[in-house]
Formats: C-alpha cells, sequence, structure tokens
C-alpha cells in the first residue's frame, strides 16, 4: 500500500504539474481529517509521511497555553504545567505530542483521498497563478465578466479571477457577461474561494490609477495628484501640484481638446472630473477647491480643522451644489470641514462670537465693556492670546498704558490658572473605563470632562454632531469613538440572550 501511496503522489505531481511536496501534504491532510472523525471534540491530529519510503504516523497534538490564560479548547489545549508534566521542557506557544494508531489509507476511501488531493492541488495551483499575477506589480485589473456571485461580479483575467462587490461598482453601471472591465486592485483576500482579489471601481485610488496611465508627467514625477474626492458616476474632483515650473498641472491632466480627462470620465461612466490646483496654504487650497463658485472670504479655525466660507448670494448655490455635491467633495478633497454661509451668516456668526468673547473678557478679566471691545478690535480672541502675546504688541494699542496692559496680562493668567485647575478637578472626575477607552488621548479627554462627558455610556449616548461639536473631529473620527464606547453594551446585550 505504501508503494502505492507513492506511485500515486509521483503520478499527481507529473499530471497536475506540481511539487511532491505539495501533493504530499494533500495526502497528509486527508488522513488527518479522516483520523479526526474517531474522536469527539476538536482535536489537533498530525500526520506525516515519510517522503521515501511512504510509511506515515500519526500523532494527536495539544497546544501548550500559560496557566493564567486557562483552556479555550480543552481537546487541543495543555496548560503549562500539565504540558511540563509530560515534556519538561515544554513552553507555552509549543505543541507537545503523543503517536496514536494510524488509520489505514484504505479506511477513508479512494475517493475521499482523492477529493481531498485534488481540492489541494487546485489549491497550490491557484496560488501559483495568483502569486504569478501580483508579482508583475499591476494596480488595475483588466478583464471581463464571467458571471454573477450573489450580486457581485466575477471578472476574469486569464485564469485568476477578480471580485467587483455591489458596493464598489458605479451606481447606474450596468456590466453583463463578457463586458470588458478595468477595476483596481484593493487587496488580495486568500480566505476568499473563487475570487481573491478585490476589485473597486468607485475608489478614489482607481480614478488616481487612470490619470497616472493617461498623463505620463505624473509616472516621470513631474506632477503628484495630492487627493481625490468622488461621488462615482457623477462627479470628482482631483488636487495636482506641479514639481516643475515648466509644466501646468491642470492643463497637462485636461490634455489636448481635453483628450485625457476626457478618456478618464469614459472610462467612470461619464463622470465629471474638476481639476483643483494643490496649494500649501489650506484656505486657498479650499477656495481652488470649491470652483466654479467665487469666495468673497473665509475664516480659519485651526482648533477644530474647519473654515467657514462666505460667497455672495449669486455663488452660494454654486458652492454648495446639487444635494450638497460640490462642498462635501470639496471637504474630502482637503480634509478640511467647510461651513458655506452668506455675507449676512457671516455676519451673525462674527457677532454671536464676538459676544461670547467679550462676556468671557469682562467675567475673567473683571474689565468693562469698552475694554473688552477694544481687546476684541485689535484681534484679541481668548485669553492666552492676553496673557501671553508679546508685550510690545499690547502696548501698541493707543487706548492702553503699560500699566493698563501689564494688568490684563496679570489677571489673564490668573484666569487661566483658576480655569486650569478647574479643568483638572473636572478630568478627575472622569471614569477609568472612559480613560482606557481606544482612540482617547489626555487632550480628548480634557475636552470631553469640560463638556460633562465623564463616563463611557456619557460617550456612548452622544450624536456625532455633539462630540464634533466638543472635541474638533472629524464626523467620521467622531462616529468611531462613539461605536467604540457602545461596544459593551452590544457584548452585555449578547452574553444577557446566550444566558437566557
Amino acid at each position: 500500500m505504501n508503494r502505492e501511496l507513492l506511485m500515486l503522489v509521483d503520478a499527481i505531481s507529473r499530471e497536475k504539474n506540481v511539487e511532491r511536496d505539495v501533493v504530499f501534504g494533500a495526502v497528509e491532510a486527508a488522513l488527518a481529517q479522516a483520523t479526526k472523525k474517531l474522536y469527539q471534540g476538536e482535536v489537533d491530529i498530525r500526520v506525516a509521511i515519510d517522503r521515501d519510503t511512504g510509511d506515515y504516523e500519526t500523532f494527536r497534538r495539544w497546544l501548550v497555553v500559560p496557566d493564567e490564560q486557562g483552556l479555550q479548547n480543552p481537546d487541543a489545549e495543555e496548560l503549562l504545567m500539565d504540558a511540563k508534566e509530560r515534556v519538561a521542557d515544554a513552553e507555552a506557544g509549543e505543541h507537545i505530542e503523543e503517536g496514536i494508531e494510524s488509520l489505514p489509507i484504505g479506511r477513508i476511501g479512494a475517493m475521499a483521498a482523492k477529493q481531498v488531493i485534488l481540492q489541494k492541488i487546485r489549491d497550490a495551483e491557484r496560488e501559483m497563478l495568483l502569486n504569478d499575477f501580483m508579482s508583475r506589480g499591476d494596480k488595475i485589473f483588466v478583464g471581463t465578466v464571467k458571471r454573477m456571485d450573489k450580486g457581485d461580479i466575477i471578472v476574469e483575467s486569464g485564469r485568476v479571477e477578480g471580485r467587483l462587490r455591489r458596493g464598489e461598482m458605479i451606481p447606474k453601471e450596468n456590466l453583463r457577461n463578457g463586458d470588458r472591465v478595468r477595476a483596481m486592485i484593493m487587496e488580495v483576500d486568500l480566505t476568499l474561494r473563487g475570487a481573491p482579489i478585490i476589485l473597486s471601481r468607485a475608489a478614489p485610488e482607481f480614478m488616481i490609477e487612470l490619470f497616472r496611465q493617461e498623463v505620463p508627467e505624473i509616472e516621470q514625477g513631474l506632477l503628484e495628484i495630492k487627493s481625490c474626492a468622488r461621488d462615482p458616476g457623477s462627479r470628482a474632483k482631483i488636487a495636482v501640484v506641479s514639481h516643475d515650473k515648466r509644466v501646468d498641472p491642470i492643463g497637462t491632466c485636461v490634455g489636448v481638446r481635453g483628450s485625457r480627462v476626457n478618456a478618464v470620465t469614459n472610462e467612470l461612466a461619464g463622470e465629471r472630473v474638476d481639476i483643483v490646483l494643490w496649494s500649501e496654504d489650506p484656505a486657498q487650497f479650499v477656495i481652488g477647491a470649491l470652483a466654479p463658485a467665487n469666495v468673497s472670504s473665509i475664516v480659519v479655525d485651526e482648533e477644530k480643522h474647519a473654515m467657514d466660507v462666505v460667497v455672495d448670494e449669486e455663488n452660494l448655490a454654486i458652492a454648495i451644489g446639487r444635494g450638497g455635491q460640490n462642498v462635501r467633495l470639496a471637504s474630502e478633497l482637503t480634509g478640511w470641514k467647510i461651513n458655506i454661509m452668506d455675507a449676512n451668516e457671516s455676519a451673525q456668526k462674527q457677532a454671536e462670537e464676538q459676544s461670547t468673547i467679550r462676556a468671557l473678557f469682562m467675567e475673567k478679566l473683571d474689565v468693562d465693556e469698552e475694554i473688552a471691545d477694544i481687546l476684541i478690535v485689535e484681534g484679541f480672541t481668548s485669553l492666552e492670546e492676553v496673557a501671553y502675546v508679546p508685550i510690545s504688541e499690547m502696548l501698541e494699542i493707543e487706548s492702553f498704558d503699560e500699566d493698563t496692559v501689564n494688568e490684563l496680562r496679570s489677571r489673564a493668567k490668573d484666569a487661566l490658572l483658576t480655569m486650569e485647575i478647574a479643568r483638572e478637578e473636572s478630568v478627575e472626575e472622569v471614569s477609568q473605563d472612559l480613560r482606557d477607552l481606544e482612540g482617547l488621548n489626555p487632550q480628548l479627554i480634557a475636552k470631553l470632562a469640560d463638556a460633562g462627558v465623564h463616563t463611557r455610556d456619557d460617550l456612548a449616548d452622544l450624536a456625532v454632531d455633539e462630540l464634533t461639536d466638543i472635541t474638533g473631529q472629524s464626523a467620521e473620527e467622531a462616529k468611531t469613538l462613539i461605536m467604540k464606547a457602545r461596544e459593551h453594551w452590544f457584548t452585555s446585550a449578547a452574553a444577557t440572550a446566550a444566558h437566557e
């Protein structure tokens, strides 16, 4: 029987053009799987075949785990203290094993063994094809639609298959069997059977790669696409910068008579592309990103990473775009939260902010409205500025003499110290479970404490917009943090359901 086993391995190895070790591994797996069925529970079985004689041995294995960890699967795990009784030099993370009676290969049935072997062979062939494909370094997968699979589209390129999920398709795009398709390779998931290459036609990276193929200057390093934001199939914005003063970044990406940008648009089912000049100056970048709207003025809030953009009535609808599309894409492109408003709204907001600052100065500095307004007119917006801007700048204020300046700075420093002590006391009230929450740092904890958020449940109860107002985070960051805070709710509910 052992001689026949060796002949079978050699025959399959030659027929399928795979290494003998792969075939031996398949036979070992078949024997191990069949042996497992003789035991109750999730046992771990290893079979070792001698590659020269065909003789084989069977072992039952246990994973050695630290004593404090406990056993998750008693059928295939052994505590370290018990393992050392059997094998003196056993270490956690290693396996200990003992020989058991081998199952005759005839017992598993020729067909069952053959099926396992052929599946292993198919897996090995698939991995070889995949490795060969990925070694080419292609970023775009080019193939034809082979079939539909639960709403996903399976795209075939040679003998390699990719999976284009429904959510990664361009809306309203109707792909049929036999259609030629290009899509971005996003990841390779070997756990997926059949089509392990995950594709996307909706990702911003796909548009960037299409422009890279259409615009040689990008590959040459003369141009760079800094960012991209898409509403797939409808509209997109890309930010470009030139590393060579002789090269016009926008004109180069557009191409002669729009040839280059049109090639990208045609590939993406007519998706219109706004090409924006990237700038190191965030305000200038945002102004460009909001094109074709003309911006009247812009106010940058570094702390909240937001900008108030003022446009006139004629440009208001253009700046916002249909369904808020233009401002949303501009915000995604630049990474800044953008608030579009007209002149009246801007004036009203400024008046409200000045009123808040005036009240702060009057209360904390113990000054009248006139002094507070002088500070506001001179551009002071916080106690920190009053306390720590160079004294020479404050002495330039005509209404203030040196004694007044020194007194204001002293009062501001005292107020800041008092507020810091109060803040520390508030932070001390923050529960340990909130402090330990992944994603929080001391700065965020202090902001939450200031807003009266002291426990994990307090945070979990917040809406996304409430948290962004408190911390200045993006909506996505705030949503992630809130869901993290709510995790224990679902865990508790699941445990209760399981107990019942």
